[in-house]
């Protein structure tokens, strides 16, 4: 254990520290968040606030006492590695707890309902029943978006709009919707699962059953919430909601202008794969059991904001997000926004959207959860000029103001035109490339620069 390192840290989701054993109570209830959570590291013998290093007199005998505690005021019963560390003239003592796969745990003495606890920032909350129930689920191994809907009938969801979201992509079959778990057996006949409804459900089944699976997305004036300029409650099926939803960050967001002292240049604020990125995590791991909880997108002067309900998935942190370490919280609709190229890869979301704003020359995005909420923020100042190689800088220079033709620009470097088109791909998901054409296959699509 690296003693240094802990202590340089602010307390936060996976760390925590206690002056002294004084209040068991709250130092059962960090336990039972950690076990519950990501697990953590409670560090007895320093101040909590000024993260002043006290040390404890009688560690051997506080270790003891704490063994003691654990075992008979945590239920199910845990097992956390307890050590006395030696700092600087004095001793702590340090109590390192895992995820624990016998979720959830609760402190004995508030009982199975009201001693539920999980860790929100580097706070302990108190479980509500709809959490507590997704312990369990998560324990068993089983996902929300997979559970019945036996009120309805497999008429609940709509073929049509299932088999033209998969058109381009091969023939959607009746006996697909089970394949994919749109639709599964109970007490002997196929009813929608949840993901296939909030997926392709009718909008009055999927409306009344699930009123907040939807998005609010607006747009402020400046760089706060106090002057909305436009707004939009998008309703539709998830799948029709992404694309939807990047049509409006796309509309107030990303495109925006250069004045220089010749001639105005057009340029997109944000990488369109980012955006793309964060709004598509958004929806394919929100937590639709939640009321209440819209996913939200707010575009301001200088970010996007792409907020959506439900904690981190349990044993994951941000840390683990941006190593490309990933859980995916609704199986069906990971399932079907895979097959559909929404996702390509998995785990790959957040380093795919780090990477395209650093290409860009912008900052990092912010990962944040904020309450019982995950928040996604990409900024639109740039703090570095985009990278480049020399095939991308040739690219740019060959495309004039007028924009061109992949052909013409493919003869103006010496590139094939199957390997410019990759390129100017690569550099419309950067947003130094615009697009425009009748469609993806439009012979006479041209490209234009950005920068």
């Amino acid at each position: 254990m690296d003693l240094s390192e802990l202590l340089a840290r602010p307390e936060g989701k996976t760390l925590e520290f206690k002056r002294d054993l004084s209040s068991p109570r709250g130092v059962l209830r960090s336990l039972v968040a950690f076990a519950n959570t990501a697990g953590g590291v409670l560090l007895i013998g320093v101040e909590d606030g000024t993260r002043h290093v006290r040390g404890v007199s009688e560690p051997l005998d506080l270790e003891e006492r704490l063994a003691s505690l654990i075992s008979d005021a945590i239920a199910p019963r845990m097992v956390p590695d307890i050590e006395i560390v030696p700092w600087r003239g004095t001793q702590l003592v340090a109590v390192q707890v895992y995820p624990s796969p016998s979720r959830p745990h609760h402190v004995s003495q508030e009982g199975p309902v009201n001693g539920v606890y999980v860790r929100v920032g580097s706070t302990n909350r108190r479980a509500d029943s709809d959490l507590v129930e997704e312990l369990r689920r998560y324990a068993r191994g089983e996902a929300y978006d997979e559970q019945a809907t036996p009120e309805l009938t497999s008429d609940a969801i709509d073929f049509p709009a299932a088999t033209e979201a998969f058109s381009q992509f091969r023939e959607l079959r009746p006996a697909d919707l089970e394949t994919l778990r749109l639709v599964t057996a109970h007490q002997g006949r196929l009813v929608p699962t949840v993901g296939g409804l909030l997926l392709f459900g009718r909008d009055q089944d999927r409306g009344r059953l699930f009123p907040d699976a939807w998005i609010q997305a607006g747009r402020f004036l400046g760089t706060d919430r106090s002057q909305i300029v436009d707004q939009a409650e998008i309703r539709s099926n998830l799948v029709r909601a992404v694309e939807d939803a990047l049509g409006f960050v796309r509309k107030h967001s990303l495109h925006g202008a250069d004045i220089g002292p010749v001639r105005r240049t057009d340029r997109w604020n944000l990488p369109p794969v980012a955006v793309r990125e964060a709004v598509v995590n958004a929806v394919a791991h929100a937590d639709y059991r939640q009321r209440g909880a819209p996913i939200r997108i707010a575009v301001f002067d200088d970010r996007l904001e792409v907020e959506s309900p439900g904690l981190l998935q349990f044993g994951l942190t941000v840390d683990d997000l941006r190593r490309g370490v990933s859980k995916l919280r609704n199986r069906v609709i990971g399932r079907v926004f895979h097959s559909l190229r929404l996702i390509e890869q998995w785990g790959s979301g957040i380093q795919r959207m780090t990477a395209a704003c650093l290409d860009a020359g912008l900052p990092p995005p912010d990962l944040e959860e904020i309450g019982t909420r995950f928040r996604v923020t990409l900024w639109t100042q740039r703090i570095q000029p985009p990278t480049l190689d020399a095939k991308d800088r040739a690219i740019l220079a060959a495309i004039p103001t007028g924009g061109a033709l992949t052909s013409e620009i493919a003869n103006a470097i010496d590139l094939s035109t199957r390997a410019t088109r990759t390129r100017l791909i690569k550099l419309v998901d950067r947003g130094l490339v615009r697009e425009l054409g009748a469609g993806p296959r439009d012979p006479k699509r041209r490209y234009y620069r950005s920068l």
